[in-house]
Order: C-alpha cells, then sequence, then structure tokens
C-alpha cells in the first residue's frame, strides 16, 4: 500500500465527527437540493474559506482571482506515488466530459511538500494533465496555514535519505462554486461520471 493511502478512512471521518462538523454538510441551497449530490455535500460549512500562494507562473494568487468558474482544489505532491497522479487524471477527465462547460472549471494543485515542490517542478508537472490545470506552493508556514485552513490531514514519513521521505495525506478534491463558496468535498472513491454529475450542475449555476 502506497504511503498516500495510509491514512484510514473511517479514523480520518472519526477526527472530523470530533471537530463537530456533521450538520452544517448536508444542507443544499436552491434548486440543487431537488437531487443530492454524489459528493459530500459541505454548503455552509466555515473551513476551506480560500487561499494566498502562488501559481507555477510565479504570480501571486487567492480564491478570487477565479470567481465566476467553479473551482476544485487537491492537495498532494509531486513525487506522490498514486492518489495524485489518480486524482488529477480524474479531473483531466471530468473537464474533457463536460466539453464546453470545462471551461469554466479551474483545478488547483497545492503542494504539501514545499521543500521539493519547486516552481519549475510544478509548471512541469501539474499542466502535463491538463493545460488549464494550475499548481500552487508558498513557503512551509503558508501551506500549513492553508492545509489547516481546509482541515487536510498530512504528515511527513521518513525514509531511508533526509529527502527520500514521503507523504501521508487525505485525498479529498475541494469544489467552491462560481461564487467562491466550498460547497462539495469528493472522496477518492468517486468516479469521472460522478465527478462529472456534481460539477455540471454547479457549472450550470450563474455568479451573482
Amino acid at each position: 500500500m502506497s504511503a498516500a493511502r495510509r491514512v484510514p478512512a473511517l479514523g480520518f471521518r472519526r477526527r472530523w465527527l470530533a471537530a463537530g462538523m456533521v450538520l452544517p454538510w448536508l444542507a443544499a441551497c436552491g434548486e440543487e437540493t431537488a437531487q443530492p449530490f454524489h459528493s459530500v455535500d459541505v454548503t455552509g460549512a466555515s473551513f476551506g474559506q480560500g487561499f494566498s500562494l502562488t501559481d507555477h507562473t510565479g504570480r501571486p494568487r487567492t480564491l478570487a482571482d477565479y470567481r465566476g468558474k467553479v473551482v476544485v482544489l487537491f492537495f498532494g505532491f509531486t513525487q506522490c506515488p498514486d492518489a495524485c497522479p489518480s486524482a488529477l487524471g480524474r479531473m483531466a477527465e471530468v473537464r474533457r466530459r463536460l466539453g464546453s462547460e470545462g471551461a469554466d472549471l479551474q483545478v488547483l494543485f497545492v503542494t504539501l511538500d514545499p521543500e521539493r515542490d519547486t516552481r519549475e517542478l510544478l509548471s512541469n508537472y501539474v499542466p502535463a494533465f491538463d493545460p488549464s490545470f494550475v499548481g500552487l506552493y508558498g513557503s512551509a508556514a503558508r501551506i500549513a496555514e492553508t492545509a489547516k485552513g481546509y482541515k487536510v490531514f498530512h504528515a511527513k514519513v521518513k525514509g531511508q535519505t533526509a529527502s527520500s521521505y514521503t507523504i501521508d495525506h487525505s485525498t479529498f478534491l475541494y469544489v467552491h462554486d462560481r461564487e467562491g463558496r466550498i460547497r462539495l468535498m469528493a472522496r477518492e472513491s468517486t468516479t469521472v461520471e460522478q465527478l462529472a454529475a456534481d460539477l455540471g450542475r454547479l457549472l450550470k449555476a450563474r455568479a451573482a
């Protein structure tokens, strides 16, 4: 089993339940309540309110820069053997399936490994899945702050050498609607078809 998959799903869920963050997630808004999402509906949650990082072109970025688009964040690292490339690959396929609507979908990859994931590395890795995808990085302190703001679990696991460590991390996709509100958390088990359906619904809603 790879390092990115070591976090027990049940244990992680218990930590979230212990934090008292259950009922607010179950409320959907407007016409979208007619049919439940395949992903976990976290509408109204107080976490995941944004970020202040730098993209792989060297430009400072915040969530507000992407207002008007549906934004999907994934936290990972470029040396991740499976969960990270799998998530980015799924999102690339989702974007293709959405057709013209996919132009308003923005996928952001936030590194949890600022020590090794340089701007140059991110600029080669992230757009390789889809040219529109953006890699985000920052100082170790800024990354830790951003991960905490999204309730992302991550922990460095020592390797045989100082630079051969890996990182255990949670594997949710965090989805913001066109107005920048966090709306969904998609599990690793959510299929391409389910993601396309959920994101398609959010894409049909126009920003105020």
